[in-house]
């Protein structure tokens, strides 16, 4: 196969090199995280609170994250988060090898760590677009999706290994040096960034414009609205019952290979992404999202491990090719001088719910039995996610052709904003 030519450009190969090695150390925390509170004696519920500090912090922060991403240069956006990142796990990672670590230190840190990651994520997910010409755009959203989640699925393989050779603390060390790495890659873009004319407005003006634009496409708002009742659901399931109910059936290096299948899924279904592209992409990436439920109903009702891996892997495939699709639908249908306040909208629309879920889950799965709750989780995920194709809108967005560009260069972003999607 020949190099996708996404990667032809420099700082193209800059910008999916750290994200694709920050990828590989995020995977790696949450198992690592998981183990290291039950270890220090912490309940369901209280794990459940210290990854809900983490998803508290990261959505109260995205919105902020978002308006600077559209006033300020976002490779400096991206490169100071990263540095700081470095820093706050790495002050986890000393905590945990030393023996000073509590739960509530944990959440405290963890809850710094997701405000400092979150002021980059709009800038991150609209940098892609100032690194490769119009015409090379679907490439890169796909490249960039496969990139990182092959590097996740090497990292929650090797987060299971690693708390059970050398504990949490070191593996979370892992994941602080993977940031120094990145931050390093971002430091030596360059790019373009088109800034804003004439006076900007406040804060919440620039907010409230960045939700103008959401509203005013149906699939853009109520595919963030099926996103939040996914993670309210999921979130827990994945971060809270997860690690109990395989690693209490399997082992716990088990759930860090579930970890690794669902990201093997998600590397499938991006090879699939590089070749294939539908007309109607957002509908069938919409269609495949509803595979999702296949993991936490066979984690529900399974006793045997391939099941589960199974599950796992579909999951991944679908959730995938749905977020491929839906990334490259943004990239293409909404305002660049607003990217960034749009993906900050749909992160914090998405995840919002999630912290709630965290916190939840622990006490409902208690007093109505881990396993049932998982059915519960599994039927409202495929059915939110079929409820989605409905809209007339989903059905019909159809992906712009690529317009082949006559020079290598970047293009000037445009001034206006780009035209109407056949419907």
């Amino acid at each position: 196969m020949p190099l996708p030519a996404s990667l032809r450009h420099r700082d193209f190969r800059l910008l999916v090199t750290g994200t694709a090695t920050s990828a590989l150390g995020n995977a790696i925390t949450p198992v690592a995280l998981a183990f290291a509170v039950l270890d220090l004696g912490g309940s369901a519920t209280e794990l459940g609170l210290v990854v809900a500090a983490f998803a508290l912090a990261e959505v109260v922060t995205t919105l902020f994250g978002g308006v600077l991403g559209d006033r300020l240069p976002r490779k400096l956006m991206m490169e100071g988060s990263a540095a700081a990142s470095a820093v706050t796990q790495l002050v986890m990672a000393v905590t945990l090898i030393g023996g000073w670590a509590t739960i509530p230190l944990l959440g405290v840190v963890g809850a710094l760590n997701g405000c400092v990651a979150a002021l980059s994520q709009p800038s991150s997910r609209a940098m892609t677009r100032l690194t490769v010409p119009p015409d090379h755009l679907g490439s890169a959203v796909s490249v960039r999706a496969l990139l990182q989640t092959s590097a996740a699925t090497v990292g929650f393989v090797a987060g299971g290994l690693l708390v059970a050779t050398v504990g949490s603390g070191w593996a979370i060390g892992v994941d602080a040096a993977t940031y120094a790495v990145a931050a390093l890659c971002y430091s030596r873009l360059r790019v373009e960034q088109a800034t804003p004319e004439g006076e900007r407005g406040s804060i919440v003006a620039d907010l409230r414009e960045g939700a103008r634009e959401v509203l005013a496409h149906q699939w853009l708002w109520l595919l963030i609205g099926q996103a939040l009742v996914y993670h309210l659901f999921y979130g827990g399931a994945s971060g809270v019952l997860g690690p109990i109910v395989i690693g209490d059936e399997f082992g716990r290096s088990a759930w860090g290979l579930a970890m690794g299948t669902l990201m093997a899924g998600f590397v499938v279904g991006g090879l699939v992404c590089l070749r294939w592209r539908p007309r109607r992409s957002l509908y069938v990436g919409t269609v495949l999202l509803s595979l999702t439920a296949l993991f936490p109903l066979a984690m529900a009702l399974s006793d045997h491990l391939w099941v589960v891996m199974l599950g796992a892997f579909l999951h991944g495939f679908g959730l995938q090719v749905f977020d491929v699709f839906w990334d490259l639908a943004i990239q293409q249908n909404v305002d660049p001088d607003k990217l960034a306040r749009v993906y900050s909208f749909d992160m914090v629309g998405s995840f919002v719910a999630r912290p709630l879920g965290l916190a939840l889950t622990g006490p409902i799965a208690l007093a109505v039995g881990m396993q049932r709750w998982l059915v519960v989780v599994g039927v409202v995920m495929g059915a939110s996610a079929l409820l989605a194709l409905r809209s007339a809108e989903v059905r019909g967005l159809t992906v712009r052709p690529a317009v082949p560009s006559d020079s290598a260069q970047l293009p000037h972003l445009p001034s206006e904003p780009p035209a109407p999607v056949s419907r």
